[in-house]
């Protein structure tokens, strides 16, 4: 047990940005007193609880020159250090992170889809993902404007990464408490003399009495877990209008067995967390015309159809210091939307 150094840190959440939060203060903060208050925890399935239900990988979003880009920069390279640690690789390691190549096929022009900083004119991250190249037209599919290639992102096996997450989180000794608090005030009153509290509630945010943050939405995401083909599939994929658009296709391969993710969906504002099977359907159509290693919709082997919500906020991610009426520091971090684990860090 290290020894408490006086501070004492509350993070409320435990989804991929609590837990993370969590082990980076652990870091910064080798003996303070840190303790993860969260309703749900890693082995839930809740669709109050966001991140088992993600794709995921890491394809920016960003393109704001700033800071949003630097917080999609920290991930990235957090990702690499545990891959070259030996903690990911290309079977996904402890982790459930491992390295692989994007293929993303865009149906308009590069200047109308939303992939480039408005700043630069340029993609910001193209250095970092080890280069990337234009498709040749007799690669494209039907439809298609232009396509990119890039050498080398990552893919997580969501179980894996967030149970290593918590697995961290007590091995650090960071408490954890599961336990649900109608508002900040009221958690305050549990654990007197906090020295920060950082509220990494995602849509909790709009509940909380004292925040009651309205400017939070859900974006409704609806996924099918597969299992893997037998001829494997060395890519992810990708094809959309635009970077964000409610029509997005990709098929993710999660390493560690995960099985293959197809997507996908952004319905704004809905709060359902039952599949559309209409919407499933059309999901597999998409994904086994963009990528012929699945085979044909109806050989596919569905293991799950999944539903989660992503939170959403109008103005983008909340990155905030707030001092309580008792003058106890309040950090909000959330918002993060469909960029959670790629910014995670």
């Amino acid at each position: 047990m290290a020894s408490n150094d006086g501070n004492k840190f509350i993070v409320l959440g435990a989804g991929v940005i609590g837990l993370s939060t969590a082990l980076t203060l652990r870091e910064a903060y080798p003996s303070a007193d840190i303790t993860t208050v969260a309703k749900h925890f890693p082995g839930d399935r809740s669709i109050e609880y966001t991140s088992p239900w993600a794709g995921a990988n890491w394809s920016s979003m960003a393109t704001d020159n700033g800071v949003l880009e630097s917080y999609d920069r920290v991930t990235f390279n957090r990702f690499a250090k545990m891959v070259g640690e030996g903690l990911g690789g290309e079977d996904g390691g402890v982790v459930g992170l491992g390295r692989m190549g994007l293929t993303a096929i865009f149906d308009a022009k590069i200047e109308d889809v939303g992939i480039l900083s408005p700043a630069t004119g340029k993609l910001w991250y193209e250095e970092l993902v080890g280069g990337m190249r234009y498709l040749e037209k007799n690669e494209l599919p039907e439809g298609a404007v232009f396509g990119l290639d890039f050498k080398s992102t990552f893919r997580l096996n969501t179980q894996v990464y967030l149970n290593w997450l918590q697995d961290q989180v007590i091995r650090k000794d960071i408490k954890t408490v599961r336990r649900h608090y109608p508002s900040i005030k009221a958690m305050l009153k549990d654990f007197p003399d906090t020295t920060a509290l950082i509220n990494c509630s995602a849509l909790g945010s709009l509940h909380l009495k004292d925040v009651k943050d309205t400017n939070m939405y859900p974006t409704r995401g609806q996924t099918i877990l597969v299992a893997e083909p037998k001829k494997p599939i060395k890519r992810m994929y990708l094809r959309t209008p635009k970077r964000i658009d409610p029509t997005v296709t990709y098929v993710f391969p999660r390493p560690n067995g995960g099985g293959v993710i197809l997507g996908g969906s952004r319905q704004d504002n809905d709060w359902s967390g039952e599949p559309d099977m209409e919407l499933a359907q059309t999901i597999m159509e998409r994904c086994c015309e963009l990528c012929p290693e699945l085979g044909r919709p109806e050989d596919l082997q569905v293991i799950s159809h999944n539903v989660g919500l992503r939170p959403t906020r109008t103005g983008g991610t909340r990155i905030e210091l707030e001092r309580w009426a008792d003058g106890t520091p309040v950090v909000h971090n959330y918002g993060h939307a469909g960029a959670g684990y790629q910014s995670s860090w």
